[in-house]
């Protein structure tokens, strides 16, 4: 049992994990600054089965200019971010500062309050479109095309350089395209899922032909979970106290197959209109997991098909659909 502070725990993400720890028996302390990329009632509506739970409380706060609660904490979990790829195309600068600066600030003030263990939260995007796949975690990941990318990229040496300096034992998680329930709105299963379901044309960008390594978010919480685990004995065993982690679904799908797989799920046929192809997306993103499933036991269980079936299930109770 530990006290762990999540950033971002109103988030996709986040609110799953606080759940999770806080059923394993942890004491959770969440903040988030409810950053208006998307609904703020979603935002609340992702922590309503935490409200009142006597091992959870809330911060309402920004890491960025606000005070962080790090006294106490035995490790973090760092969430936070600003997400997607093309919004960071029109706000680098933004980007960087929710991204980078709130990442160093962070780690700064964890250093000072004596916090040795933190997991942080990136992104398959770090390894831009020249990788070989599948993306292996050695591999330079120097070539990122959006600011987004290179925003988590520089989260990652950033983090590396606390951990060189002062031994704060941290795990890096390059998450590959996650989805579930309370997926943000804007992400293209859901929005591929809120079209299908109610009959309307959904754009699909290229040929279908792009593929996408998509991981369930109970597999990323089980991810993260054994991240805090290893950062628990790392560096006490003689090892580097900083390493990277891919954090994927284990295959690889295209993005017709994708759409296919939703409306069989929604009992609709989908309505395609093709669009171009994206600025700042890659083609492909596909995950090496063998050094997660060797150092961490990480081994995803939720599969495309499953995955897709249960996401739609959830999307038509949450607005009252029948089935």
């Amino acid at each position: 049992m530990s006290r762990i502070l999540v950033t971002g725990a109103a988030g996709f993400i986040g609110s799953h994990l606080c759940e999770a720890l806080v059923s394993a028996g942890h004491e959770v302390h969440g903040i988030d600054n409810f950053d208006p990329f998307y609904p703020r009632a979603v935002k609340e509506r992702n922590l309503a089965a935490l409200q009142g739970h006597r091992s959870f409380r809330f911060t309402e706060g920004d890491l960025v200019r606000d005070p962080l609660p790090t006294v106490g904490v035995e490790a973090i979990v760092h969430l936070a971010a600003r997400p997607g790829v093309q919004p960071s195309l029109d706000d680098p600068v933004g980007y960087m500062d929710a991204n980078v600066t709130a990442t160093a600030r962070l780690l700064d003030q964890a250093r000072r309050d004596g916090v040795a263990r933190i997991v942080f939260g990136s992104s398959s995007s770090v390894y831009g479109e020249s990788t070989p796949a599948p993306f292996s975690e050695d591999a330079v990941a120097d070539g990122p095309i959006s600011p987004y990318a290179a925003s988590k990229r520089s989260g990652e040496l950033v983090s590396r350089v606390f951990s060189h300096l002062y031994g704060t034992r941290i795990a890096c998680l390059r998450f590959f395209t996650v989805y579930g329930p309370r997926q943000r709105p804007d992400l293209a299963i859901h929005r591929f899922t809120a079209r299908i379901v109610s009959g309307q044309a959904i754009v699909m960008r290229g040929d279908g032909s792009t593929e996408r390594d998509y991981t369930y978010v109970s597999d990323v919480v089980d991810g993260i979970g054994s991240a805090l685990e290893w950062t628990a004995r790392t560096g006490l065993d003689g090892r580097e106290p900083w390493r990277v982690f891919n954090v994927g679904g284990g295959g690889r799908v295209r993005l017709d197959r994708l759409i296919a797989l939703i409306g069989a799920a929604a009992g609709r046929q989908p309505i395609i209109e093709r669009g171009a192809d994206q600025p700042g997306d890659v083609p492909l993103t596909a995950a090496d997991l063998s050094r997660s499933e060797r150092e961490l036991g990480y081994r995803p269980k939720v599969g495309i098909e499953e995955g897709i079936r249960r996401f739609v299930a959830w999307y038509r109770e949450i607005h009252g659909l029948k089935s």
